[in-house]
């Protein structure tokens, strides 16, 4: 079979689509793709299940203003799918921009989304830019960087 007729393919194409589609009223269409005891990981979630997976984005919703995700690439692989992204949004009035990997696993029974694991540098990304935490984050950064 080719990776063009391998399902997965399909899936994970259909996946991408759907968070780059995303919206409150569109939630729904990660549960047609997802098993039910899909796991989603992120720096901060770790949950099992489509309930809790489909909430983690409606939270999204309720948290940020205009959140939107952005696929750069995707590549199927013997054993997973992966998929580089750019999520941007309003976060309190403050631009957020974020970069990351997803790892993306399929049941071998159904070819749906088993396992979302996303990949992303929570703390040069987010952490580094907060009022309080920012500047300790900064300075170990530079504390343990190789000066190169």
């Amino acid at each position: 079979m080719t990776t063009a007729d391998d399902p997965r393919r399909a899936t994970l194409d259909a996946y991408c689509r759907a968070f780059e589609t995303l919206a409150p009223d569109r939630l729904d269409t990660l549960r047609a793709l997802c098993t039910d005891d899909v796991r989603f990981v992120d720096p901060f979630n770790d949950v099992g299940g489509i309930d809790r997976f489909v909430a983690i984005f409606a939270h999204m919703y309720r948290a940020m203003a205009e959140p939107r995700f952005e696929v750069l690439d995707r590549a199927l692989g013997a054993g997973a799918g992966f998929v580089r992204w750019r999520f941007t949004g309003r976060l309190k009035g403050r631009a957020v921009a974020i970069e990351g990997m997803s790892e993306i696993r399929f049941d071998p029974d159904t070819d749906r989304v088993r396992e979302h694991v996303d990949h992303w540098d929570a703390a040069g990304q987010v952490y580094a830019r907060l009022p309080v935490a920012g500047p300790a984050v900064r300075a170990l950064r530079r504390l343990f960087a190789a000066g190169v």
